[in-house]
């Protein structure tokens, strides 16, 4: 009875595979089609991330502008591969466009800062007033770009701290960029006492400047008289050096103006107050 059944199943089951043998390989086509554009997408979406990475690396364009250029590339691609497939299943795609774009605006309405971090990041990536490895400072908050994302941007400090910073709030405020000249000024304030000798002052101090071999000597070297403070007369100095070398040689400067200044007994005044003592009544001395 039970090989009966089993009989009339094959049975039923060829039957309608016969009279639908169109349909059933209609269905299988369209699906093996929809399963072999997923995975050459797939490929297609690595290999093409994989290979402007290359190409931009040969080139040696900034690393900020390569690796949003292939993030991007990558998931323009596999939108448009799962759009391509869905429409080999037999979905309307211009059902899946029009139910993705209302999805679209729902979710941008929803996520207007990220969207606005988005096109901030667009904009960094594009002008480019940072780039990763630049010392930079926004408006309080400053370090070396480690990275720029497509929604946020990484900055290392100086004591190691890593700080992620919203690319909305880098374009919509100030940037201080420190490392993309080739050479930056020094300036110095140097005070000496009243009795000092100001030509010998002036000497003194040019002579350091020409000593230095790290001080651009075919720029602005700047020695003056700036002020008469309430104890001391206050130079400022000027001079011009590498970026990259600014802090030791300032640093390095300050010592040797200190020594120079030692050498040819040139004072440094420190602040002094005057305290006196009267002997009776305070309404004495009002």
């Amino acid at each position: 009875m039970e090989e009966l059944n089993i009989v009339e199943d094959i049975g039923f089951i060829s039957s309608w595979f016969s009279k639908n043998q169109s349909v059933v390989l209609s269905y299988f086509v369209h699906f093996t089609t929809a399963m072999t554009v997923l995975i050459t997408g797939s490929f297609l979406s690595g290999s093409c991330s994989e290979g402007i990475n290359n190409i931009f690396s040969d080139k040696q364009i900034d690393s900020t502008i390569t690796g949003f250029v292939s993030t991007l590339s990558k998931y323009v691609i596999i939108t448009i591969t799962l759009i391509i497939t869905l429409g080999c299943l037999g979905v309307q795609t211009n059902s899946v466009i029009a139910i993705l774009g209302a999805a679209g605006m729902a979710i941008g309405l929803a996520l207007q800062g990220s969207l606005s971090n988005f096109a901030a990041g667009v904009m960094l990536v594009t002008l480019r007033p940072l780039k990763t490895g630049e010392y930079i400072d926004l408006g309080g908050v400053s370090g070396t770009v480690m990275s720029i994302h497509i929604f946020y941007t990484t900055l290392k400090t100086l004591d190691g701290k890593i700080i992620v910073v919203p690319n909305g709030k880098i374009i919509s405020g100030n940037i201080i960029n420190y490392s993309r000249e080739p050479a930056r000024r020094n300036e110095f304030a140097i005070n000496v006492s009243y009795q000092s000798d100001i030509d010998l002052v002036i000497k003194v101090l040019q002579e350091v400047l020409q000593n230095e071999d790290r001080v651009i000597k075919n720029r602005d070297m700047t020695v003056g008289l700036s002020e008469f403070g309430p104890c001391s007369i206050n130079f400022v100095v000027r001079c011009w050096s590498k970026t990259e070398e600014l802090n030791t040689v300032y640093w390095d400067l300050m010592l040797q103006f200190k020594k120079a200044l030692d050498q040819n007994n040139i004072n440094i005044p420190f602040p002094q107050m005057d305290i006196r003592f009267y002997k009776g009544k305070p309404e004495q001395f009002n």
